[in-house]
């Protein structure tokens, strides 16, 4: 694996291993857990350039970065207007935060209907006013975006150009079309034709499980980093693994997230998100569909913690 830091603007990352921005599971908790296994940036959760603009306490709690976080703060949001997204950007909200990603790529329903998200890959001179206003924030800005919305339409290297152009200072490619979702197989081209297409640092996301997954990534699209989204999701550890850093306790990890957790967003939230989160860490162990039963009549953190002494980590 070339593990290298990536330039950022003025900005240096630790090496190229990143944890891309997962709605509903990259809360400040876990990026800092992420952060202490090795991954070299995280995002925060996607938050609505709206939401932030009004001063929403909803949106504001996705923005929680634990005191102890000793990586670059970056966060993502969503929108569709260029003020309202320069206006979240000089927010006193996003004031901690070093560096703005700028959402072009989530293929949800409701996301894209509402011509935010992918549905802003339709739409290149809007996108690009969307760069320069959140630019003249003073925020470093990056975008992540999808490679099109369907294989009739592949512009990956084109919208490349267009961020470059408009002041992006990195772009992070998934390597799927909107139509695919989260599913099928990672266009490596694509993604290399888009690192091709500019100078600014490109990083490769989709499809990265395991060590091998992401040396392929990196070999096949020539790409300066890549984003792991669903694999953190199942087993954060995976950071460490990538980087070649020192084998982890997996169960003591997991006993701190819960508990952090708790202190955080408070027992009820920490007894859902956890059932969750110990759901995915069983992926692919003997028995886990058992323990997935179990996990999921908890009714308490403290009957989590019990099973959590059994899982099979």
């Amino acid at each position: 694996m070339n593990l290298h830091g990536v330039k950022i603007g003025a900005l240096t990352t630790p090496n190229n291993v990143f944890l891309a921005p997962l709605a509903g599971y990259t809360n400040g908790v876990f990026r800092n857990i992420c952060r202490g296994l090795g991954a070299g940036l995280t995002f925060t959760e996607m938050v609505s350039a709206k939401g932030l603009c009004y001063g929403s306490e909803k949106t504001e709690q996705l923005l929680y970065t634990d005191e102890n976080y000793d990586g670059i703060n970056a966060v993502q949001i969503f929108g569709n207007d260029p003020a309202y997204m320069r206006r979240a950007c000089e927010s006193e909200a996003l004031a901690p935060f070093d560096l703005v990603d700028i959402n072009m790529g989530c293929p949800v329903p409701k996301i894209y209907k509402n011509g935010e998200g992918s549905a802003l890959m339709n739409d290149i001179p809007l996108a690009q006013r969307i760069i320069s206003e959140c630019k003249k924030s003073g925020k470093l800005v990056s975008v992540k975006f999808r490679t099109g919305l369907d294989d009739s339409r592949l512009i990956t290297p084109e919208f490349a150009k267009a961020c470059e152009d408009a002041g992006a200072d990195m772009i992070t490619v998934h390597g799927r079309t909107r139509d695919k979702m989260y599913s099928g197989e990672v266009n490596f081209a694509e993604i290399a034709a888009a690192k091709r297409a500019v100078k600014i640092p490109v990083i490769a996301n989709g499809g990265v499980f395991c060590r091998a997954d992401a040396e392929k990534l990196l070999g096949e699209t020539g790409a300066d980093g890549v984003a792991v989204a669903r694999g953190a999701m199942y087993a954060p550890w995976i950071f460490s693994e990538i980087t070649g850093g020192e084998t982890p306790d997996k169960r003591g990890i997991c006993a701190a997230q819960m508990q952090k957790t708790v202190e955080i967003y408070g027992e009820k939230f920490a007894t859902v998100f956890m059932r969750k989160m110990f759901a995915f860490y069983l992926k692919g162990a003997a028995g886990a569909a058992a323990y997935r039963e179990t996990l999921f009549r908890a009714a308490s953190t403290q009957e989590l913690s019990e099973i959590l002494k059994e899982m099979p980590l």
